[in-house]
């Protein structure tokens, strides 16, 4: 039966172990993998050596990369209101500040380069008490990644994440719509927008310019008072089913991606995502 998206996963959701990852990425169908930790350490603070391993690790079993789940933007923004305490920060191993920023979109495109992946994955600073307040200087700092972009032929792909500024639907197209830059396009997280508490499809869905999603993640959960928790994809709040028909419908070409974050039956973590990824096989096949 045809299959309507091609499938990739974050390899450190499946395991730590990045042969195990892909070995098993591979047994239920995927294509391609999106680098985060890997060897123990966040992408980003990888040496070159550890990168040459990693491409030649993910390639051996007929993938690629696909993006580098970069930690850019995903810091505390100076002199912003305070940090929304509603919301839980995720940082896999990532250590870096505001300060260290420009390096670090240095250090991702290079990543990005040597590891043949266009998308370069980018956040909107920790999520204060009152994002709009902050609305201007994210701008601000996605146009200069954007232009950093497209002068390498890269895509900087936002993430709609709970945690940071630009959360929803609704406030990644109103971010869009102000910067028109093609180079800045959309990592979109139904789930994180639901988290956010927006409904995310169709509602926040439909707000979104279809042309400038990029990447999609896909994960489930049920949420009480923005805390969510994470489940078996397809078990959860989110019409994965529409999602995915809206998607084919509107001509989406990109990855549908993997993004476990369930802990798995019995705390078994590998098992989970190898049970999410063969249902995401089945969401996707007609």
């Amino acid at each position: 039966m045809p299959q309507y998206f091609p499938l990739a996963a974050i390899t450190d959701e499946f395991s730590p172990d990045l042969e195990t990852a892909v070995r098993s990425m591979a047994e239920v169908g995927m294509v391609a993998a999106e680098l985060r930790m890997v060897f123990g350490k966040n992408i980003i603070d990888l040496t070159d050596e550890e990168l040459n391993q990693a491409k030649r690790i993910v390639e051996a079993q007929g993938m690629r990369v696909i993006s580098i789940a970069s930690p850019l933007l995903k810091c505390v923004l100076p002199d912003a209101p305070e940090v929304d305490p509603r919301f839980q920060q995720d940082i896999f191993a990532a250590r870096h500040t505001f300060a260290g920023q420009l390096v670090l979109a240095r250090r991702a495109f290079e990543i990005a380069r040597r590891m043949g992946a266009r998308i370069v994955r980018v956040f909107s600073y920790w999520r204060t008490v009152a994002p709009e307040q902050c609305f201007d200087r994210i701008v601000v700092a996605l146009r200069d990644l954007a232009e950093q972009a497209a002068a390498q032929d890269l895509i900087i792909g936002l993430e709609n994440e709970h945690a940071c500024n630009i959360a929803t639907a609704a406030e990644t197209a109103r971010l869009l719509a102000a910067l028109p830059n093609p180079n800045l396009q959309v990592v979109w997280d139904p789930a994180n927008a639901f988290v956010s508490g927006e409904v995310p499809f169709p509602d926040g869905y439909r707000r979104l310019p279809p042309e400038r999603i990029v990447h999609v993640h896909a994960k489930d959960c049920r949420v009480e008072n923005h805390k969510p928790t994470w489940g078996p994809l397809g078990d959860g709040a989110i019409d994965w089913p529409g999602q995915i028909a809206a998607l084919v419908r509107d001509g989406y070409h990109g990855y549908i991606s993997l993004e476990t974050h369930w802990p798995g039956p019995a705390g078994d973590k590998h098992a989970g995502s190898m049970i999410c990824g063969r249902k995401l096989r089945e969401l996707v096949t007609a």
